[in-house]
């Protein structure tokens, strides 16, 4: 940890906020942009093929099809940055741990109420060996003219939800994954990703190790002319505001509505002062939010966040509720947006600015 002090206190990291407002307009986004966090539900015929230890070019086949269903879902209803809904990962950290050197697989770990995955061992020196996310970017952005989100999990999440026998030290494991996963964000945006979301749901769940955090997103992030968003969700998140904000991403997305956003109340205080993306449905709920209800929920962020700022989008990923849900979700949430622009609009509010 003095290690990171250090180098903090050197004051030799600089980000570039600004870049970010730039970057959304040479995309041409509205005002409120929506968007989704990252995973949607599988469908059961993945679930059969993985069962059925299919190849893996036949599963691939199988994947795509359902990676085009919800890329081409989101861009009916409305969605101005798209997701490919991650139907290809089993766990968000096994995923990028099967595709890096130096891990064995250990059995499964309950990661909350009765969801398991498959935690990694780290018994070896962490290295990228070729891209991990790049081509399925590509596929799912040849399906549209909006953006796809680049995603990939964090140096720190993946550095907790991991065993290591191998560093010795969470610092160095997370610093390791740091400076190899941004081997992959540097390979998405040379595919040409301008927005690159790097997911640290662990973030807030160790206060005291929060300067860690922050530097292994430096090293992911600096120098990279990309909108950089991550998405942290639950934990103790009270405890890491306002600290959180001098994170090295441009856009911070948050669970909100599970939390009956008392988070506002935080804001009050202490204003946030980066892009938030604000969660408008709860992921973790079976109930679909009607679109007075999402309205609302907007109208309560407005009262703390400019509309320049504000992103809306589920509080986390949706893959844990059914298609049905899922859709109705961000249909609704999409609904409400628009009703809300065309509110702000009638104010004389432009809903693509130009500066």
């Amino acid at each position: 940890m003095k290690e990171v002090e250090n180098r903090m206190r050197n004051g030799k990291k600089v980000f570039d906020q600004s870049l970010g407002e730039k970057i959304k307009r040479e995309l041409n986004l509205p005002i409120l942009p929506t968007t989704s966090v990252g995973s949607l539900p599988k469908p059961n015929y993945i679930k059969e093929a993985r069962r059925n230890k299919l190849s893996p070019s036949e599963l691939r086949k199988l994947e795509d099809k359902a990676t085009e269903y919800w890329v081409t879902f989101q861009d009916e209803i409305g969605i101005d940055v798209i997701v490919d809904g991650e139907v290809y990962r089993g766990d968000m950290v096994t995923y990028f741990a099967e595709n890096l050197d130096g891990f064995k697989m250990s059995g499964l770990v309950r990661s909350y109420g009765n969801r398991y995955y498959i935690k990694p061992r780290i018994v070896g020196k962490i290295k990228w060996k070729k891209p991990i996310t790049v081509d399925r970017w590509k596929f799912a952005q040849s399906l549209t003219k909006k953006p796809v989100k680049g995603m990939i999990t964090g140096p720190y999440t993946m550095m907790d939800w991991s065993f290591d026998e191998y560093y010795g030290s969470r610092e160095k494991v997370c610093f390791a994954f740091a400076k190899e996963l941004r081997k992959e964000v540097e390979a998405l945006y040379e595919a040409g990703a301008k927005i690159i979301q790097i997911d640290e749901p662990a973030i807030s769940t160790r206060p005291y190790e929060f300067k860690i955090a922050q530097e292994a997103l430096h090293i992911m992030t600096e120098g990279i002319p990309a909108y950089f968003i991550t998405h942290i969700c639950y934990g103790a998140f009270e405890f890491v505001y306002p600290d959180i904000l001098s994170l090295p991403v441009h856009n911070i997305d948050l669970e909100m509505s599970n939390s009956e956003l008392d988070l506002v109340e935080l804001f009050k205080k202490h204003p946030f002062t980066k892009d938030i993306s604000f969660g408008v449905v709860d992921s973790h709920s079976h109930v679909v939010e009607d679109v007075e209800l999402i309205k609302q929920r907007i109208r309560k962020a407005l009262e703390v966040l400019s509309v320049n700022q504000l992103w809306i989008d589920p509080d986390c990923g949706l893959k844990t509720r059914t298609e049905e849900e899922a859709k109705g979700k961000l249909q609704n949430m999409v609904k409400a947006t628009q009703e809300i622009r065309k509110e702000l609009q009638e104010k004389g509010i432009e809903i693509f600015p130009v500066s």
